[in-house]
């Protein structure tokens, strides 16, 4: 029943935005509330809880398989064929943010209740369920086991693109669905640009080297960075490290039921401002993951909203030297109200390789 749950909490929320109703079209939100993948359905639940999901033939089977306590109906005009099931003027939520202009003007042309909505479908996964986490906690523990496999094959001389690739080929050996999202490795001056893709370029002694990666598994995304040296560290390299890993155990700490977005983000980030190199953290410091790597809720200066029980969340921190290099280290963990579960388990001491 846990779908039909989600669909509970869903339609508990349309009161509030005075609609019967909410079409939902982004495949993500979709897979959510019913557990079909595809690229071309979408659901209708109403504020009574009942649920109807339209698809096309490539899918008509397997939704009827695995749609349980919802009405499946068969067309290629999904949004339109559900549409059709309530009256023209009867106030139905949309989400605004993923359905296109185009595409809201042609159904309000005929449906002039539509009201766009931000966020509604969102808002109830942040929170998650216990499924969900132990398919997060599973995801996390193969990219931990990953970056065991591959650390120990850094050495000058290899490529950026190369550690990448054998991250990924890792991963999916160890039983991910694939990556969660293209990997990052960035070595040397390289470290300074906080996304970096992958070059040709050849890792060198005296580097420090910052990989940012994670497994999808059974859809959902981990997220994790560690940043190593290759070849005894500089001074300067080890102290940017020391307040980098200083930083992000402030943050994870902050990490509660009930705290704001804003001062989870004070909490490191008033390490690093202490050190003197607040300008050089220009990112937040992290965001939920889920069926998508980057989803609520956003940590950051300014960020509303409060932190609730069981919200997956990454803690990242970096602090960024242009021409000289980075360091980031990041976790993915849950609120619990007796202390965050930390899921990514890898050392945060620095590995000199």
């Amino acid at each position: 029943m846990t779908h039909a749950s989600r669909r509970a909490r869903l339609a508990a929320a349309l009161p509030e935005h005075d609609t019967a109703a909410v079409l939902v079209n982004w495949p993500v939100n979709v897979r959510y509330l019913t557990g079909l993948t595809s690229s071309n359905a979408a659901v209708l639940v109403t504020a009574t809880g009942q649920a109807a999901l339209a698809t096309d033939s490539r899918y008509l089977e397997t939704a009827e398989a695995v749609c349980e306590g919802v009405e499946v109906i068969e067309g290629r005009d999904v949004a339109g064929a559900l549409l059709g099931r309530v009256p023209d003027t009867a106030r139905v939520a949309v989400e605004a943010d993923h359905m296109s202009v185009g595409q809201f003007g042609r159904l309000a042309a005929a449906h002039p209740g539509l009201t766009p909505v931000e966020g509604l479908v969102e808002a109830v996964r942040a929170v998650k369920d216990e499924g969900e986490i132990a398919a997060l906690r599973r995801a996390c523990a193969i990219t931990d086991e990953a970056f065991s496999l591959v650390v120990e094959r850094i050495a000058p001389g290899v490529t950026e693109r190369r550690v990448a690739r054998w991250l990924e080929a890792a991963m999916v050996e160890l039983g991910a669905d694939k990556p969660a999202f293209d990997s990052i490795v960035a070595s040397g001056p390289n470290g300074s640009i906080p996304h970096h893709s992958p070059s040709d370029r050849p890792i060198e002694r005296g580097d420090l080297v910052t990989m940012d990666f994670g497994a999808r598994y059974d859809g959902y995304h981990a997220d994790m960075t560690r940043t190593v040296a290759v070849g005894p560290p500089a001074p300067w390299q080890r102290d940017l490290y020391d307040l980098v890993r200083r930083a992000q155990r402030a943050g994870r700490h902050a990490v509660r039921p009930g705290a704001t977005a804003d001062e989870v983000d004070a909490a490191a980030r008033g390490v690093i401002a202490e050190a003197g190199q607040a300008e050089r953290f220009g990112h937040g410091l992290g965001h939920g993951v889920g069926l998508e790597i980057h989803e609520l809720p956003f940590l950051g200066p300014g960020r509303t909203g409060r932190l609730e029980d069981r919200v997956p969340i990454t803690v990242e921190p970096g602090v960024y030297l242009p021409g000289r290099g980075g360091v980031r280290i990041e976790d993915t963990l849950i609120t619990r109200g007796d202390g965050p579960e930390l899921l990514t388990l890898t050392t945060k001491e620095l590995l000199v390789l």
